[in-house]
């Protein structure tokens, strides 16, 4: 879960503030800075010390606010929520259903394609590391998933108004299957590498726009 440019995430993450020796800090921008940190190392190989010098606060202030490390990992997830705006945005354009879909699987690829950072998705990342291992993160990624499928069933309605989208189709089970086609895409963008990485990306969507 979506998504954009590597360096867009950079630039959006790189201005966070990280000194936050205060009482009067905000809870969201110590999650946000955490939400880099988890990012960059996945969960389980972050540490408290790691979460204490990337938001710059004292481990106290932590645990006065989160209550825990996988109490400020569930804010840090709630904020990539945030994420997905740009996807749903995309997805509301006017114009042809089918041409959204395929602009936002093809940023999916981009994004997979010119990832220097090697962070990827935080949802995907997660959803692999804790998925149906941890009910309360479990719950999470399922918003974050519920989110962009209430976009995709509006897009499919649309589609099918617009007679490009067969009407006995379920707006519902095509939306469903280009969410778990964006996740493939992100699993196989870490997956693969070389010379073909970018024809075995674009061949999946290839297939799934066919398949609407």
């Amino acid at each position: 879960m979506a998504e954009r440019t590597s360096d867009d995430v950079n630039a959006t993450l790189s201005h966070l503030p990280i000194t936050m020796h205060t009482p009067h800090f905000h809870p969201d921008d110590a999650a946000d800075a955490a939400m880099r940190i988890f990012w960059q190392k996945g969960y389980a190989a972050t540490s408290i010390q790691d979460l204490v010098e990337g938001t710059g606060l004292s481990r106290s202030s932590l645990y006065n606010t989160f209550e825990s490390k996988h109490g400020l990992f569930q804010h840090a997830l709630r904020r990539y929520h945030g994420q997905t705006a740009a996807n749903v945005a995309l997805l509301a354009e006017d114009g042809s259903a089918v041409a959204r879909v395929r602009a936002l699987l093809q940023q999916i690829v981009t994004d997979e394609l010119t990832d220097t950072s090697c962070y990827g998705c935080l949802v995907a990342n997660t959803a692999l590391e804790l998925g149906g291992r941890d009910s309360i993160v479990t719950s999470l990624l399922g918003e974050h998933f519920t989110i962009l499928e209430t976009a995709l069933i509006a897009l499919m309605q649309r589609g099918q108004q617009q007679g490009e989208i067969a009407s006995e189709k379920s707006p519902i089970a095509l939306a469903r299957f280009i969410v778990a086609t964006i996740q493939g895409l992100r699993v196989l963008g870490r997956g693969y590498s070389g010379a073909e990485q970018p024809q075995r990306l674009n061949d999946v969507i290839d297939i799934a726009l066919a398949s609407l």
